[in-house]
This record gives structure tokens, sequence and C-alpha cells, in this order.
């Protein structure tokens, strides 16, 4: 097997200095570049990659140390660049529940600490994911490896995330690394965490806490330096109660807890979003700029929408496709998928639910209006509207805040805000 070789640049203003070290290195095979100032060798590392520096202290001009300080001090300035950048950029929007989810980003992003990120399906978890592994400054540099635990059947996914050897199962040809190596040093997202098979659950906690895997048929213990960030749109604590997730693995990925609001809570953040949304899509598909006009921002802010950001992305790139005139209107928005029904569906009392081409979404949003109607018939009382469900007053508080109902019907000592039971 080829290896590769190290890349060296000797700086140093004696020449004699450099010889000698070029003398000593080029029998181990390395590539060796010069320079006899500190000048000369910044340019050299503009054009180049290194993998090693030896540089002299005193060099005349900028020494060797100011040097070192000057490299460093532009790398972190580019890194702060970088993140004001990006703050902008995937986790958009201005209401206070998007500036909370972007000051828990800032607090916890440069620790190592396992982060729980929970929403509903569509309010950007990974996007949340991906700018903890961007803001990290020991973990960028790495890897962020994504796996969706609810789109691999329960037989696959342990080889998914720890590998396997050659003949571990049936058509294991070779052996394949898992997840696990493969984000080594970097971030392993495991979105819907939630839909992880018992088997996996017990496998996983042990990684984590043991930082050591197996792969599938071997024996070798093989140490992993990898931070886990996971996601879920279910209530844990409610799949905990039931015996479907563990308690102990709950309390090792929710170290911290990020909570992403769905997009019917902070609707201040539709103007800007969808045209945000209106002027990538003009410029993705190359079609004339296109505003929203003011009667279909008001559709998009009666909207529920279930799909949450996602949905919203969609429909107003269908509409900037679709439109012919100067504005995206609301005949624009009516001809998406969605349909007319789906954008100008009550927000409340009404049981249909618009058809948006995802089960899980559209089986969601009926739950959640069915339940909202039951607790509206039962005047606020969330153990009166529970007896009716036939569920437990417990169970019905996880599946509110799963809903996305939390804030209106459950306080945070476990009174309903509209009205306490009594």
């Amino acid at each position: 097997m080829e290896t590769k070789s190290l890349r060296l640049l000797i700086v140093d203003d004696e020449e004699a200095a450099r010889y000698g070290m070029r003398r000593a290195l080029e029998s181990c095979g390395c590539e060796i570049a010069e320079a006899d100032s500190a000048e000369k060798a910044r340019a050299l590392t503009s054009e180049s990659k290194f993998d090693l520096l030896l540089l002299d202290v005193n060099l005349p001009g900028i020494s060797g140390l100011d040097f070192l300080k000057l490299r460093r001090e532009n790398r972190s300035l580019r890194r702060r660049i970088e993140i004001e950048t990006s703050q902008r950029g995937a986790l958009l929007g201005n209401s206070a529940a998007m500036q909370n989810v972007r000051a828990m980003i800032e607090k916890v992003a440069d620790t190592d600490a396992t982060v729980l990120v929970r929403g509903e399906s569509g309010t950007g978890k990974e996007l949340v994911a991906r700018e903890l592994h961007e803001r990290s400054t020991a973990r960028s540099s790495g890897a962020f490896v994504a796996v969706n635990c609810a789109a691999l059947p329960t037989e696959l996914i342990e080889s998914e995330l720890f590998g396997h050897e050659k003949g571990a199962f049936t058509g294991a040809a070779a052996r394949r690394q898992g997840k696990f190596e493969q984000a080594n040093g970097g971030t392993l997202f495991l979105d819907e965490i939630g839909d992880m098979s018992a088997n996996v659950q017990a496998k996983l906690l042990r990684a984590l806490e043991e930082r050591r895997i197996e792969r599938l048929g071997g024996n070798d213990s093989i140490p992993v330096d990898v931070r886990i960030i996971s996601a879920t749109h279910r209530a844990l604590e409610e799949e905990i109660a039931e015996g479907n997730f563990r308690a102990d693995l709950f309390y090792r990925l929710r170290v911290v807890t990020i909570d992403i609001a769905p997009l019917r809570e902070r609707r201040e953040d539709i103007p800007f979003l969808a045209e945000t949304f209106a002027r990538q899509a003009c410029e993705r598909h190359g079609l004339p700029e296109r505003r929203l006009s003011r009667d279909a921002l008001r559709k998009l802010m009666e909207y529920d929408w279930p799909g949450n950001v996602r949905e919203l992305k969609n429909a107003i790139e269908r509409a900037a496709i679709m439109s012919e005139g100067e504005e995206l209107s609301v005949n624009d928005l009516e001809h998406s998928p969605q349909g007319k029904a789906s954008i100008e569906a009550p927000m409340n009392g009404d049981l249909s639910v618009p058809y948006t081409s995802d089960f899980r979404d559209d089986r969601r949003e009926f739950e959640r209006r069915y339940i909202a109607r039951c607790l509206e018939e039962s005047g606020g009382n969330v153990t009166r509207a529970a007896s009716i469900l036939g569920m437990h007053r417990q169970s019905l508080q996880h599946k509110l805040r799963e809903l996305g109902l939390g804030r209106r019907y459950v306080a945070v000592g476990g009174a309903t805000q509209e009205k306490v039971d009594k």
C-alpha cells in the first residue's frame, strides 16, 4: 500500500542550516520546501499546504514567533468571519425562539457535550447539528457524518453504525468501516434516534461510555473519538415510559437539549424566510427575481405549515417556478401540490388535513388537530381530555409537547396554561 509522504517547510535564514535539515530529512522520504524569511514562508503556505513547519525563531524582518502569531490570528479571524456569515445562512429567523437556538449553539459548540436536538419534522434539526459541528474548533476539521435511524432496517443499522468484518453475514464480501469510524475526529449525527431498536440502543450506550466499538463479526476493540449529536421528533420521555427507549441512553444523549419551535409558533419569521427562499429559488433556476405579493404573504402567515420550514421552502420554490407575473401571487401558491385547500385550511376546529405527499407529516397534523379539538371540547382540562382520549394524563402532556401544543396547554410545573385541572 502506497503511503503519502509528509510535506515539510523549512524556514531559516542560514543556508547551511537548511541544507543540514534537508539532508537529514530527505532520507525519510519527505517532500521538502525551503524559505529564508517569514515573508517567503507566508507566500509558500498560501499556495500549498504543509504537514510540518520547521521555523527558526530569529529571522530577519518578521521573527519566527511573530510569523506564528500572525498565522494564528489570521486563522481566528477567518473562523469568526465564517461564523458570522453562517449565522444568517442555515438558521434563518429573528424570532425569540430562533435567537434562543443560536444562543444555545454558541454556548455548546466548542464543548464536546452530547446534544439532543428536538423538533418536528422539517424544523431544521440537521441544520442545527451542522452548525454545532462547523462552530467547533476541535471538530470542524473532521467529518460530519449523518445517519437517519428511521430510514434503515433494524438488521442493517448495526452494521451501518459499527461496520463489519468480511463474512460477518451473508453478503459481507469485504470489511467495511461503520459511521463511527468514518466520523472519527469529527461529529456523528444520529437523526430520528427514537426509532432505534433496543439492541442497537444498548450497543450505542456502550460505545458512548467506553469510546470504543467492535465491528460486526470482529473481536477487536477499536477506539473512536466522536462527538454525538442526536435528534428526534418523538417525546422520548413517553417512549421510556412505554418501554421503547432506554432511560440511561436518554440521559447520556441529552447532556444539552436544543428545542426548535415549529413554524406555526414563530410566524414572525415567515416573511423573512419566504422572501429568502423566493430569492434563492429564482437564482437557482435562472428566473427573474419575484417578490411575494401582500395577499400571498398573508396566506402564508395564516397557514399552519405542518411540514414546517421544509414545506414552506418547497412551496415557495414551486410558486417561483410556476409564476408568470412580476411577483408571487396567491394564485401561484394555490398551484402548489398543497393546493388551495391546504393554504386556506383554518388553524383551529377543522379536522381535515391537507395532502402534502408526506404521510408522517399529514398524520402528525391530524393528530395535533384532533387533540386540540378534544381539549377545546373539555375546556382546556388536560385530565378530562386524557380520559376522553383513553390516555394517561402524563402521556397526554408528553404528546402535547411533541405536537407543539405544550406552551398552550401545559405549563412548566405541570398545570395547564389555559385552564388548571380542578
